[in-house]
């Protein structure tokens, strides 16, 4: 079974955030990465992603609407054969992919969901300086979970 890396970008750390960008990395090196044209403001956006994250973006080479985006994960998702998807912090990020893909939620071959431990990501120095952009984070959790 393939594993999948999630992280997201959203707009603040509260109930009503909106998502922003979102990442599936495999140890393979397939990836999706996507930053979304709509569907959230930066006027609803924290300090923190207002100064962090967002100066990150580059929507004009990874932007697509709603819309498209949710298409293109899951057809990227349907293309992986049997695979979980990982993350370090579900809570945030499993909601706001479910809401991506929308009415029809996670294709068939998608068989779980799972985070990661603290004993799977503690000990590395590069957790502390994670970029908050949500492709590299991605490939870092898939680099620091390889290794256990």
């Amino acid at each position: 079974m393939r594993t999948l890396y999630l992280d997201t970008e959203f707009t603040s750390l509260t109930l009503d955030r909106s998502l922003i960008s979102l990442a599936l990395v495999a140890c393979d090196g397939a990836e999706f990465y996507v930053e979304l044209l709509d569907g959230w403001s930066e006027s609803s956006c924290s300090d923190f992603t207002r100064t962090t994250v967002l100066p990150q973006l580059d929507l004009q080479t990874y932007g697509m609407t709603r819309e498209r985006a949710s298409a293109a994960l899951r057809e990227f998702l349907s293309a992986q054969g049997a695979a979980e998807i990982v993350g370090d912090a579900l809570r945030w990020d499993w909601p706001l992919l479910l809401e991506l893909l929308g009415a029809n939620g996670l294709p068939d071959n998608i068989v779980g969901c799972r985070e990661l431990s603290a004993d799977e990501l503690a000990d590395d120095p590069d957790v502390e300086d994670a970029p908050h952009h949500a492709l590299l984070d991605a490939r870092l959790i898939c680099r620091l979970a390889s290794k256990h």
